[in-house]
């Protein structure tokens, strides 16, 4: 009898996973002028320890105008490297899960205040603001301040940004760049028809939607090693009637598997504040299942999956080829340990943590070394 396929290994492009769970980017507006803090210490080490098969590091601007606060990572210089460089040396010593970034750039959703102190846009002419840009000089909100549009040198500006972060990516050791395409921020923003109404090359045809994003990618799989994957998140739908639905994000997805991604992360909305969203368990699925359906490559499917069963059946049915947490492993850090128990299968965990499972449940874990130490 086979064991579950949620603790199946598999491999993304070169790149070996011990199991099909993932966790998501998940920013934690805690930097300081771009650079990482002690939170970023705690948070990443915490969730290097939780036998998921693969960590990626938050939405990380690749410019200062592309971060979505004024306290968001950053990877645009030697100082947000070196940053990032310090939190990857003590989380590595203690874990070797795979480690992915995710590069992003904002768009017209920068400037922002955190979360937790509202999340409204900050005016450039004031204290943590500064001038947006986007596709078009569309806002996002009607009260917000409008984004500049960019013209052919601010476009390649956005391009050399992504690629001069790879590099660093690469020379920081990584093992894997996602591309933040989706939730609204600039990549996203050049694929809908809600956000681009330009009338050059670059706006109205889907070909010309995807014309941008895809250069984008191009760039990035050339900076980064042949060897390592460059991946990319999308929204499979606006969730506004006219916007970026299932269909386009299926041709967008067969464009980068013809240019080399290695796989699809499948979500959905953030572009527009109209948008009216199904919200319920595995509600984003359904956009994960249409995309597999239509490429060979791997696709993640996230979103609102917090059971074991539901996980293992998403994986199991075919649906996707990897679950992400996210918010789910916030809550629960040790998901994937509570999985394996529950479906009979096995995890990595650290020596020091042994002890605390069950006497039946020590065989799930593969460790070594004594649970009494």
């Amino acid at each position: 009898m086979s064991g579950p396929r949620l603790f199946e290994p598999m491999r993304v492009g070169q790149l070996a996973l011990r199991n099909r769970i993932v966790i998501a980017p998940m920013c934690q507006y805690s930097a300081e002028d771009g650079c990482m803090t002690d939170w970023h210490l705690i948070h990443l080490g915490h969730l290097a320890l939780s036998g998921a098969a693969l960590l990626t590091i938050e939405a990380t601007a690749v410019l200062p105008e592309g971060r979505i606060t004024y306290a968001d990572v950053g990877l645009w210089d030697d100082r947000t490297e070196a940053a990032i460089a310090r939190t990857l040396a003590s989380v590595r010593r203690h874990s070797d899960m795979p480690i992915a970034i995710q590069l992003a750039h904002a768009g017209r959703k920068a400037s922002t205040e955190v979360p937790w102190a509202g999340g409204a846009q900050i005016a450039p002419d004031t204290e943590h603001g500064w001038q947006t840009v986007a596709p078009s000089a569309l806002p996002f909100t009607p009260g917000d301040h409008a984004p500049a549009a960019l013209d052919r040198a601010g476009m390649d500006r956005v391009r050399d940004g992504f690629v001069v972060a790879a590099g660093r990516a690469e020379r920081l050791g990584l093992d894997a760049v996602q591309l933040h395409g989706a939730h609204g921020y600039l990549l996203h923003q050049f694929l809908s028809p809600l956000s681009n109404r330009r009338e050059d090359d670059y706006g109205g045809s889907l070909e010309n939607r995807m014309r941008f994003p895809l250069e984008v990618f191009d760039a990035v799989r050339q900076a980064f090693p042949a060897a390592k994957p460059v991946t990319m998140r999308l929204s499979g739908s606006d969730w506004v009637p006219g916007g970026w639905d299932a269909a386009q994000t299926i041709a967008f997805a067969q464009a980068l598997e013809a240019r080399g991604c290695a796989a699809i992360h499948v979500s959905s909305g953030g572009l527009d504040p109209r948008q009216e969203v199904p919200v319920g368990p595995s509600y984003q699925v359904p956009l994960a299942r249409a995309v597999k359906q239509a490429v060979t490559i791997p696709v993640v499917a996230v979103g609102m999956i917090t059971d074991y069963e539901q996980a293992e059946s998403i994986i199991g049915t075919g649906d996707a080829d990897l679950i992400a947490l996210a918010r789910g492993i916030l809550y629960d850090p040790r998901w994937p340990w509570h999985a394996a128990a529950h479906l009979g299968a096995s995890v990595q965990a650290p020596n020091q943590y042994l002890r605390s499972q069950p006497r039946q449940y020590r065989a799930l874990f593969e460790a070594m070394g004594s649970a009494e130490g």
